[in-house]
């Protein structure tokens, strides 16, 4: 069962340049997903339709059955978990008010909010009674980035959305919460949507790849299945992305 649908979803600049032409693609429920490609490909304007950040120029998009257009946007984008490279954490807030910004917005109590915090930082590997008094400049970049995966898992979102979200840290500190990531998707079971153009960070985040290029998709597939592909272009990528 589809959780995220594309369907012939088009994304026109006023100028009239193309940015995503007709992308039909579906997310199973439950299942990551890793967009590929190279810079411009269209990536980041795919995983934008589905919080409704963008709307289609033409074509839709469905989350959880229903139309972009028909979701209340703000309602939508809070039951999507948002990580970005930027992470965009709050430096006047502490740890624990950061993560819990978005139960505080959905009128979550002291208590319960106080507790799902402990939670969530538990989860991730930053103890609250140890990080949760912190500011955000006190903290390494890949305990910040934890913070913001812990935000984002905070109200139970059915869905998480992920563009680049490690592809500023150092390359043990990325491969550590790429596998800390993907032991968060067996024990939660997320849709999740993952921008990435490295192959090594896909093979190791996503169940399965869709290939972008010049705003359209190449192909879909396992990564054993696109690996066996002969279209050119797919074997194009692959070659420069395993170099």
């Amino acid at each position: 069962m589809s959780f995220v649908r594309y369907e012939g979803a088009s994304v026109h600049a006023t100028s009239g340049r193309t940015i995503l032409e007709g992308l039909t693609l579906e997310v199973a429920e439950g299942e990551t997903l890793a967009l590929i490609g190279r810079s411009g490909s269209g990536k980041t304007t795919a995983l934008r339709l589905v919080n409704a950040l963008l709307l289609p120029t033409a074509g839709t998009v469905h989350v959880g059955g229903r139309a972009t257009a028909e979701w209340d946007p703000i309602r939508l984008r809070r039951r999507t978990g948002y990580v970005i490279q930027d992470i965009g954490l709050l430096p006047h807030l502490t740890v624990a008010d950061n993560a819990g910004i978005v139960l505080e917005l959905e009128g979550w109590d002291d208590a319960r909010r106080r507790a799902r915090v402990e939670e969530m930082l538990a989860l991730v590997g930053l103890p609250a009674v140890e990080y949760g008094g912190r500011y955000p400049h006190q903290l390494s970049g890949g305990q910040r980035q934890r913070v913001g995966v812990a935000r984002a898992l905070a109200a139970d979102p059915p869905l998480l959305l992920l563009d680049e979200p490690f592809g500023a840290l150092d390359p043990i500190t990325r491969r550590e919460l790429q596998d800390a990531f993907r032991g968060l998707q067996q024990q939660l079971h997320k849709t999740a949507i993952f921008v990435t153009h490295d192959l090594r960070e896909a093979d190791r985040i996503a169940d399965r790849w869709a290939l972008l290029a010049d705003g359209r998709l190449l192909a879909t597939g396992t990564p054993d299945e696109l690996e066996r592909s002969t279209d050119p272009a797919v074997c194009q990528f692959l070659a420069a992305g395993r170099d």
